[in-house]
């Protein structure tokens, strides 16, 4: 079977423990919250992966959202880079381009001409 080459794009953004996601009602000890796990997801495009690490972001700084305009990476980079360094120790983030060989069916034969 051919193979075909797609790209993916990986975003992965934590704060190791003293991150808070949701409330433990069966755990006393836990003080009702539990300690956040890292958010890991998969984009089609290095854009829509700058933009998702864009908006992680700002959500966990409590910023508006950026309006719906082309993403500059580099600006991107510059807002993750400065939320890190407010706890570098603890917060993390990462975005990785993959390119994944597909094995792709032949479906049909090309016909070949017949003289």
């Amino acid at each position: 079977m051919p193979y075909e080459v797609v790209s993916a794009y990986t975003l992965v953004l934590g704060e190791h423990p003293g991150d808070v996601v949701e409330p433990d009602p069966g755990d006393p000890d836990a003080g009702g919250a539990v300690a956040g796990r890292p958010e890991v997801s998969v984009h089609t495009t290095a854009e829509d992966a700058w933009r998702a690490l864009d908006a992680g972001v700002r959500e966990r700084c409590g910023m508006r959202p950026r309006p719906r305009r082309v993403i500059a990476p580099d600006a991107v980079v510059r807002l993750a880079d400065a939320w890190r360094a407010g706890d570098p120790g603890a917060r993390y983030w990462q975005v990785t381009a993959h390119r994944l060989p597909i094995m792709v069916p032949e479906l049909a034969r090309s016909v070949a001409s017949v003289r």
